[in-house]
């Protein structure tokens, strides 16, 4: 593990505190912060005045996303038009990160077009990160490992570093103030 690496598992783990809620109703404010090969981070405010992060790449109406918030929840979303879910499904789902052991994602929520799931408040959601940002692609897989979808994760590196720091800016503990204000 690199000096950076390791610096960037203590950031993670103070990230990692499971469950994003979004808003309900609110309408949100989109700033782009960086961008690197088929990879974003943007900054959103919500109409209550909450803030969240996101490291997004998509490719069409296809996208894998990182969601971090300033409570330092982090959450997975996986999204295709193709997809409409009704409210209340869940899922057991397998992501793999190049020819790594499958992580499990038990009980993803299924909502419209949109697969969620919220990492755990431990090592284990660190590694997770730690292994898409060495990764070069992502594979998304049913619970018995039929592939979905697969995403690249050429980018992810510094996507992943610029998606901490939004954090740190939201959170007060960046020397960033907010965009928005």
């Amino acid at each position: 593990m690199t000096a950076w690496q390791g610096a960037a598992a203590l950031v993670l783990t103070g990230l990692l505190a499971g469950g994003l809620g979004q808003p309900a109703g609110a309408e949100p404010q989109y700033e782009t912060l960086y961008q690197r090969k088929a990879w974003q981070v943007q900054v959103v405010k919500f109409d209550d005045g909450s803030f969240s992060c996101l490291a997004e790449v998509s490719e069409g109406d296809e996208s894998f996303t990182v969601w971090a918030n300033e409570s330092s929840n982090v959450q997975l979303q996986f999204y295709s038009i193709e997809w409409d879910f009704g409210e209340g499904e869940t899922a057991d789902l397998e992501v793999e990160v190049d020819r790594r052991s499958p992580w499990n994602l038990t009980d993803a929520e299924l909502y419209q077009h949109s697969v969620l799931f919220n990492l755990p408040d431990s090592d284990i959601g660190t590694k997770f990160l730690l292994e898409v940002v060495k990764g070069t692609t992502l594979f998304l897989r049913d619970g018995e490992g039929n592939d979905v979808r697969s995403y690249t994760l050429a980018g992810s590196s510094a996507s992943i570093q610029a998606l901490v720091d939004c954090v740190e800016g939201i959170s007060g503990s960046g020397k960033r103030s907010s965009p928005f204000k």
